[in-house]
């Protein structure tokens, strides 16, 4: 059985959406306020956390960033809300969210969309340990970028780059293939073994803390471009000037 987090202040919707989930295999802890959640979710190690945006004490949007920063725990966190607003959908994915949930979505699409984020992160899981590059791989390089897959080491200007195992992946798997386009499908096949569904935006969110952490122009990417209607794409000159 799976087990959730949930941090929402309102008790009603609280046991709602728990005595719901429950009947469907998903245990849930409820816990009310946004400053006493951390500890909560440390606790309990769950396998993922659904946070409301309103909280007392500390706000969804914050406990979000502050939880995607922690080593204390790492997993998928889904934010369930009221607030329709495309503004605040595209900060939590800024903020470290794997999705963005009305809460007025009906109860069987909401738990479809858990169990995916819940598949997603039990396969990366089981793949940790599994090494990207084949034995013997030669190391990438790309003007003042240079990739060493033996070693999972990223440098930028001399200076490493410090990448979690999913996000070295995904860069190892767009370098390796420079100057073509990969789609989202193409991606989550490769990196994690399940189809894209179309709601699925894992693989935008880890676009867009690579781009960060490679100094890429977050409204201009030139390094890992966006092309519109069919995916990713490395540019292999990019890289040439600091």
């Amino acid at each position: 059985m799976n087990k959730i987090v949930f941090v929402e202040d309102d008790p009603d919707v609280g046991q709602l959406i728990a005595a719901y989930l429950g009947r469907h295999d998903i245990d849930v802890i409820v816990e009310s306020r946004g400053d006493c959640a951390e500890e909560t979710i440390v606790t309990h190690n769950p396998d993922l956390v659904m946070l409301d945006i309103m909280l007392p004490g500390k706000d969804g949007m914050t406990l979000c960033r502050d939880l995607h920063t922690s080593n204390r725990w790492s997993g998928p966190i889904v934010l369930l809300t009221s607030l329709d607003s495309d503004m605040n959908h595209i900060l939590s994915l800024e903020m470290g969210a794997n999705d963005y949930i009305l809460k007025t979505t009906p109860p069987a699409v909401l738990l479809a969309r858990l169990r995916l984020h819940l598949r997603n992160a039990s396969a990366l899981q089981q793949g940790d340990d599994a090494p990207s590059a084949p034995p013997g791989q030669k190391a990438l390089r790309f003007g003042t970028l240079f990739i060493d897959p033996i070693n999972r080491q990223v440098s930028l200007n001399n200076e490493v780059i410090q990448l979690s195992t999913a996000d070295f992946d995904l860069l190892w798997e767009l370098a390796t293939h420079a100057g073509s386009i990969l789609n989202r499908d193409a991606l989550l096949r490769t990196l994690r073994g399940v189809e894209y569904d179309g709601l699925d935006r894992s693989i935008d969110v880890a676009i867009s803390r690579l781009r960060k952490k490679l100094l890429d122009n977050a409204n201009e990417p030139y390094r890992i471009k966006t092309i519109r209607n069919k995916g990713y794409l490395f540019a292999p000159h990019a890289w040439d000037t600091p």
